[in-house]
């Protein structure tokens, strides 16, 4: 009863020596300068489902599409299960660590005494062998809080690369439709061109128009043409794309031949005061990063003392006979105390490397934060920008198409110059081409402002 009592009395003793752990105890930071920081990573209600408001079943196809098959996304999901097992193992390091051993050995001449000359001995053993590291200052504990820190950095980058895949397949879809929209008017723009070549040509051949005149409806025409190989370049690169993002053959999507840009049926909203870094995924990776950093101080710092281990076995030692009952029974405790004090240099150096890891990591979660708060307000005001530039384009075109139905009314009633033509023509041309190509830009804006605000931006 004496020794139970004692051997608790030691369990207990260690137990609470096991309480402490060496190091910093992290403070998940509130403030970046002066940016208040509220709140902890959330991941968007809609981050996976936003782009449903567009009403684009080819795009909603696509997006779904891309987050079951992605293979970025697959590498992400297997970290996140790689960072957590990592985590679990750290954990089992708390507990005694063990393995069930069966044995046989034999010798002969085990001593240099005569007596022993010529002397063969067998023996078999079976038991348990058992260890375990006393986590006295809370190495272990601290390893494991930065196992788990990463491990929930890994989750936050998996929700990132869920936030970045669907960026660039809503980009590459707003690019692929872009290049269809854009071709689609250069055709137009070319068949108009033809038309009044046709008209040229007949009053060329009349003699009421000059070779001049021809030659230069001519050059318009071959520079509109010049232009078509160049926007099924841009359309079979946005195909590519997307078809390597979906993780697709080049050809396979089969879209929707209509080359319509998707559109929101209502604005987009921001709710004044609500903060929005907490769903910046690159924001939250890095604290939990500045977290792992400020464990791993604590791991290298319980170097500075004493560690203790007891090893011990439970079984049963035998000779030839392989008899296994009370008389072959074994047993063995062996604590041990290690003590790096000869190398204290070294675990000091180890300490102030943990240290400026720590600095660094925040001050690249500080700097996170101002990048993604410059981020989210540069998407706002570029949108805002080219939806402005989008709207007068399309006022300009409106009117170079009015300018250019007059001109050619002017001309096919002999009231008209050619030249005056001519220009209406290619002003009409550049401005239709120029309002396709602010189209396409304001969408990509609207995907920037998406990622930027990690999905959590609500349509009013």
């Amino acid at each position: 009863m004496g020794n139970m009592l004692k051997i608790g009395t030691l369990a207990a003793f260690i137990a609470a020596l096991s309480a402490c752990s060496v190091g910093p105890d992290y403070q998940v930071p509130d403030k970046a300068n002066n940016i208040e920081l509220v709140g902890s990573y959330e991941q968007a209600e809609k981050l996976t489902n936003w782009w449903q408001a567009f009403g684009d079943e080819d795009l909603n196809h696509l997006i779904d599409e891309a987050l079951k098959e992605n293979r970025t996304l697959v590498q992400a999901q297997a970290n996140v299960l790689r960072a957590y097992a990592i985590f679990r193992d750290s954990q089992n390091d708390l507990l005694p660590k063990g393995t069930l051993d069966a044995g046989y050995s034999a010798s002969k001449n085990q001593t240099v005494l005569r007596s022993d000359n010529d002397t063969i001995t067998r023996g078999y053993n079976t038991g348990a062998n058992l260890t375990w590291d006393v986590d006295l200052f809370g190495k272990v504990r601290r390893a494991i809080e930065a196992s788990l820190a990463e491990a929930e950095q890994a989750d936050i980058l998996w929700h990132d690369a869920q936030l970045q895949i669907i960026s660039q397949v809503a980009a590459s879809y707003g690019d692929y439709r872009g290049a269809q929209f854009r071709l689609k008017v250069a055709e137009q723009n070319l068949a108009n061109l033809r038309q009044t070549r046709t008209i040229v040509k007949a009053r060329y051949q009349a003699g009421f128009a000059s070779e001049l005149e021809m030659a230069r409806i001519d050059a318009q025409v071959f520079q509109v043409e010049s232009t078509v190989p160049q926007m099924r370049t841009l359309l079979v690169r946005a195909d590519a794309t997307l078809s390597a993002l979906l993780a697709k053959k080049p050809g396979e999507l089969a879209l929707n031949t209509q080359p319509d840009l998707p559109q929101l049926s209502q604005p987009i909203a921001l709710v004044p005061g609500k903060n929005y870094l907490r769903y910046r995924a690159d924001v939250a990776s890095s604290e939990r990063a500045l977290a792992a950093s400020t464990a791993r101080i604590g791991v290298a710092t319980a170097d500075l003392y004493p560690n203790v281990s007891v090893s011990g076995f439970l079984g049963f030692l035998s000779g030839p006979g392989l008899t296994l009952g009370g008389d072959t029974k074994s047993w063995s405790v062996a604590p041990t105390i290690s003590w790096q004090a000869a190398d204290l240099a070294s675990v000091k150096a180890r300490i102030r490397q943990a240290e400026a890891s720590s600095d660094i990591a925040l001050a690249q979660f500080e700097q996170q934060v101002f990048d993604a708060l410059a981020d989210m307000q540069f998407s706002l005001q570029s949108y805002n920008f080219s939806r402005q530039q989008q709207q007068s384009t399309e006022y300009q075109w409106q009117a170079s198409e009015k300018a250019m139905t007059l001109a050619r009314q002017r001309f096919e009633a002999g009231s008209g110059e050619f030249l005056e033509l001519l220009e209406a023509q290619r002003d009409a041309l550049q401005s239709r081409d120029q309002l396709a190509l602010l189209e396409q830009q304001s969408f990509n804006r609207l995907v920037d402002i998406y990622r930027a605000f990690g999905g959590g931006i609500s349509v009013i």
